[in-house]
């Protein structure tokens, strides 16, 4: 999150109030965050790393947290940003494509798209995603991994989710069903070789 949007009048609280949201609101988020923070960084050292940049930021502009309010997506949104402003620029990744031009292509006929889009928040995604699901996953370019994890391993509305990320609704819906659909072509071997039939 940029320091300059962060910094928006909010209430003030008090050094005990901090410590007390802190306590109760942010760390009891700290295994999603790192979860998040790993599947963004393919590392262990760098998932700490960023999950260490992600807490101290939210202690720091704590004033700027609204109690009553999503606390995981404010930490989740932090930590993407803060992804994107430190860590990208380190990975060896190709450079960024700009899938928000790529995306327009599909914005036209983007409602009867999502209507076919298969929901991947089922058990095996959530909490026993295997290797070959990790493997694919992983390989999906950052900005399409990411919609994958928020919303169907962290669950995630839309609208929380084109918060966390700064993006329209419609390109969330958009980028998460071109996200599975590559998903799905990364997995449809390995589907075949487990003697799973394709639905139609």
């Amino acid at each position: 999150m940029e320091e300059e949007e962060i910094e928006v009048s909010k209430p003030k609280y008090t050094d005990e109030e901090k410590h007390r949201i802190f306590n109760q609101e942010f760390m009891p988020q700290i295994d999603s965050m790192y979860n998040f923070a790993y599947r963004l960084t393919n590392d262990e050292d760098d998932a700490n790393d960023l999950l260490q940049d992600t807490y101290m930021k939210a202690f720091r502009f704590i004033n700027s947290f609204q109690q009553g309010t999503n606390a995981k997506a404010w930490l989740f949104r932090i930590l993407k940003n803060s992804f994107i402003n430190d860590y990208r620029k380190k990975s060896k990744e190709p450079s960024k494509i700009d899938y928000q031009e790529v995306e327009t292509v599909y914005n036209s006929n983007e409602d009867a798209e999502v209507e076919s889009t298969t929901d991947l928040r089922i058990e095996a995604v959530q909490d026993l995603i295997g290797d070959e699901v990790a493997t694919a996953l992983n390989s999906l370019p950052v900005d399409f991994r990411t919609v994958i994890i928020l919303c169907d391993i962290e669950g995630f509305t839309y609208e929380e989710m084109a918060k966390i990320l700064d993006i329209p609704i419609g390109t969330v819906r958009s980028r998460l069903h071109r996200a599975r659909n590559l998903l799905k072509e990364k997995l449809r071997s390995y589907a075949k070789s487990m003697g799973y039939k394709e639905l139609r």
